[in-house]
């Protein structure tokens, strides 16, 4: 079932959100809508707090090569063991701040530890487009948005487009 996504600025967004204590089937259920919800978009990773559920659940596939499978991944509490000294900058976007992108640096290459949809501990390392992607999804748990690595005045001018686009949106 596809979830509606909140937009910048909703309070919800800007929350930490709480560990996830046991993977239920009221979550994996969750994690269905928020991968079909990240498809539809389409996007390449949703976060639980853009659903408006503050729990730490993101789910990602940055998978973008014609005819290569999709490779959903489903992760609850996941968490940053290890980054690399070397970053990358990537013109970031985000479904909850429409249409709008900015250049991020983050590290390069991250190696992140998860419980998966099956409640199995996973770890694994990441680099290129999936380490922007998970970095971006887990700062989402810990209430942080992409605007917020940009200089204040590049983040006003995005927040009030959104405030802009929210009236618009209320109003059809």
């Amino acid at each position: 079932m596809k979830r509606p996504i909140l937009i910048h600025p909703d309070p919800r967004l800007k929350k930490v959100c709480a560990p996830v204590p046991d993977v239920t089937g009221e979550l994996s259920a969750l994690a269905r809508d928020m991968l079909e919800t990240m498809y539809d978009a389409p996007g390449i990773g949703l976060a639980a707090p853009q659903v408006g559920v503050l729990s730490r659940l993101i789910v990602l596939d940055c998978v973008k090569e014609d005819g290569a499978p999709p490779r959903p991944l489903v992760m609850f509490n996941p968490e940053v063991l290890s980054s690399s000294e070397h970053t990358s900058v990537y013109d970031e976007g985000c479904l909850s701040i429409p249409e709008q992108y900015a250049e991020v640096t983050r590290p390069a290459e991250v190696e992140v530890a998860w419980i998966d949809e099956t409640g199995k501990a996973r770890k694994e390392g990441f680099d290129g487009l999936w380490a922007t992607c998970v970095q971006h999804e887990i700062d989402h748990l810990n209430g942080k948005l992409f605007i917020d690595y940009l200089k204040p005045l590049k983040r006003q001018m995005i927040t009030r487009k959104m405030q802009k686009l929210k009236r618009e949106r209320a109003r059809a």
